[in-house]
């Protein structure tokens, strides 16, 4: 049986991949807060024609929901995470979770004291099937132990549609939160790591000097007790791509490697979710479209049985927290 779900926030358009994709698990949504004009709200309303707007969010928190989605803007999202779990229900944030590591030591202490669940939905794993066919590939030893994993996060600026808070700083949290939480996820995942350093962060803003708070090119590397990474985060995506861009994940390991090209091929007819494995045995494309992405499933049976299946807390923790430390060694290192 679903859950019964609210949403506070739709600011980001990853709302739509959420709420649809634990609406296709048999949850139900009945009602959306947003502070202020979201830049989705046609298209939510349009998408969601059954999830009514209320104007005060008390009705969604005071409401019998299970859990609550929080797409608002970044900078937003840990203080309402934290009312909803104060409220008694469990969450799910658009990636950031948070942008301060003041906010992330608030979200530990209410996680701890209310023992609600904080999920913060890295969809470029967690709604990938090409990424969800190498944690597989990974989990059953394809390319042996993992040496080293590398993003590439390649994004269109798509700036006629941005809202004003895209551009500040403060608001957004930095590119190597905001899309390079994403790539700390996978890093921290493929290699097995629990603990990490940053050994180099960079950020720089090339091409928008009239936006002194943007940041379209950042990196950084990693070093954790289960592997090495490099991390790329940019938006250069050029408008001759089909798509918002040619995201990729290289998994290095003792036995083989992975390449995914998850949004699209270079040069190709179109198609996404490709899987290119190499190891002593084969050497393969794996075609990953119809595999299937187990997160929202196991998210729901977490809210559940009260466990950690869709991602262990302390992973999701520990992404943010590196995530977070890169973009102040990157910030200090201007």
């Amino acid at each position: 049986m679903g859950l019964k779900l609210g949403v506070l926030g739709i600011d980001h358009g990853h709302i739509f991949g959420m709420l649809a994709g634990m609406q296709a698990q048999g949850c139900t949504c009945a009602q959306y807060w947003t502070d202020g004009p979201a830049v989705t709200e046609d298209k939510f309303n349009s998408v969601f024609p059954d999830v009514a707007k209320v104007s005060d969010r008390r009705a969604i928190l005071e409401s019998d929901a299970d859990m609550i989605l929080i797409s608002a803007v970044p900078a937003d999202r840990a203080a309402l995470a934290i009312e909803a779990m104060e409220a008694g229900k469990d969450v799910m944030v658009d990636k950031p979770g948070c942008t301060t590591l003041e906010q992330l030591d608030a979200i530990r202490d209410c996680v701890a004291r209310t023992g609600r669940i904080w999920s913060v939905n890295f969809s470029e794993r967690f709604q990938v099937p090409a990424a969800a066919k190498a944690s597989e590939l990974v989990a059953q030893g394809a390319v042996g132990r993992v040496i080293q994993v590398v993003t590439l996060a390649p994004h269109k600026q798509n700036l006629k549609t941005r809202p004003d808070w895209f551009f500040e700083r403060e608001r957004y949290g930095g590119i190597l939160v905001d899309i390079g939480s994403h790539q700390v996820d996978q890093f921290l995942h493929y290699t097995g790591s629990t603990e990490a350093r940053v050994a180099h962060a960079l950020v720089e803003n090339t091409t928008l000097p009239q936006h002194p708070g943007f940041q379209d090119f950042g990196e950084m590397t990693l070093i954790g007790d289960g592997g090495h990474g490099y991390l790329r985060l940019d938006w250069f995506t050029p408008d001759g791509l089909p798509t918002w861009g040619d995201g990729r994940l290289f998994i290095l390991g003792t036995e083989g490697s992975i390449e995914c090209r998850k949004y699209t091929d270079i040069g190709q007819p179109h198609r996404t979710d490709n899987l290119y494995l190499v190891n002593g045995r084969e050497n393969a494309h794996i075609d990953c479209r119809e595999v299937e992405l187990p997160y929202f499933r196991q998210l729901v049976d977490d809210v559940q049985t009260r466990g950690y299946s869709a991602a262990p807390q302390e992973h999701t923790f520990l992404t943010m927290q590196i995530a977070l430390e890169a973009q102040m060694k990157a910030e200090q290192n201007d």
